[in-house]
């Protein structure tokens, strides 16, 4: 699903845990109702929209040098200059929303992206190919067919399943190195996030890294919060790392986005690096 609003959550009355408020059909529902724009992507926030692929490109940056055989970092310093990284072959954007990551960052270090977002209207917008066209925050003085054509040849060739369906619903088929999910498993319950995650860890290739990159919450009492609005789950650094460990995950970086203005209020966004197998945590 789209990104979630990175503002402070409302609490509900909770029924056990947060995660057991969760319906899905009033995700949709309030989803349906956002504009198919980077302001409705980011919560009514799109100044943050460059900051963040910029974190993102440096986390992943970070993670592959993190990765890399020894023999690989012998290369790199025998030939006296860090060699740029080649594009990886196949990743997936999971909460695409209009496509905003795919767009501003996963196309310039993937072959080829496939595209999982149950909400139609927003996977149309990747679909055409038109999403400058439609971007409230544009200020390009391009006449629309130019940006249209711009659109096209940029998005060739990178952009190819698209999958109309939620995380908790999604089964792979292709092998990715890497499986990128933003502002969008708040939107499922804890145990459906864990199953998720075990499926998304099958269908990395031996060499590929899962990210989440979520809001985490900043309860007093350091509990998960619900979100009524879009019905949603915020959750603390501790039930992330919880969840990954029952899943049978390795965490192996985890680093909070830095450059959001303070004075908007915005919650701590983390990203996490995730392998199958067991937890060794670099931070």
């Amino acid at each position: 699903m789209s990104s979630s609003s990175t503002t402070s959550t409302s609490t509900a009355a909770a029924k056990s845990t947060p995660d057991s408020n969760i319906n899905h059909a009033s995700s949709l529902e309030y989803w349906n109702t956002i504009p198919a724009t980077v302001n409705g992507m980011l919560g009514g926030f799109p100044q943050v929209s460059r900051i963040d692929l910029r974190g993102s490109a440096s986390f992943l940056a970070k993670i592959r040098r993190l990765l890399q055989t020894e023999d690989q970092q012998r290369n790199n310093e025998a030939s006296g200059q860090q060699k740029k990284s080649k594009k990886l072959k196949r990743g997936v954007d999971c909460g695409a929303g209009i496509g905003r990551v795919t767009d501003g960052f996963l196309r310039n270090v993937c072959e080829t992206v496939d595209v999982v977002e149950p909400i139609a209207k927003f996977a149309d917008v990747i679909r055409r190919g038109s999403k400058r066209a439609v971007e409230d925050t544009n200020n390009s003085t391009e006449t629309p067919k130019e940006q249209e054509e711009e659109k096209k040849e940029e998005e060739e060739g990178v952009v190819e399943n698209i999958y109309v369906t939620g995380l908790e619903s999604w089964l792979p088929t292709e092998k990715y190195d890497l499986i990128w999910n933003q502002w969008c498993v708040g939107h499922l319950t804890d145990v459906q996030l864990t199953t998720y995650l075990q499926r998304a860890a099958d269908a990395l290739t031996p060499n590929g890294i899962l990210v989440l990159k979520e809001n985490n919450s900043t309860d007093p009492d350091g509990k998960d919060i619900y979100d009524e609005v879009d019905s949603s789950v915020t959750r603390t650094d501790e039930t992330f790392r919880k969840i990954f460990k029952e899943a049978g995950l390795n965490l192996i970086k985890a680093e909070e986005q830095l450059g959001f203005p303070r004075h908007l209020g915005l919650l701590p966004v983390r990203s996490y690096a995730l392998r199958p197998g067991k937890s060794s945590m670099n931070e």
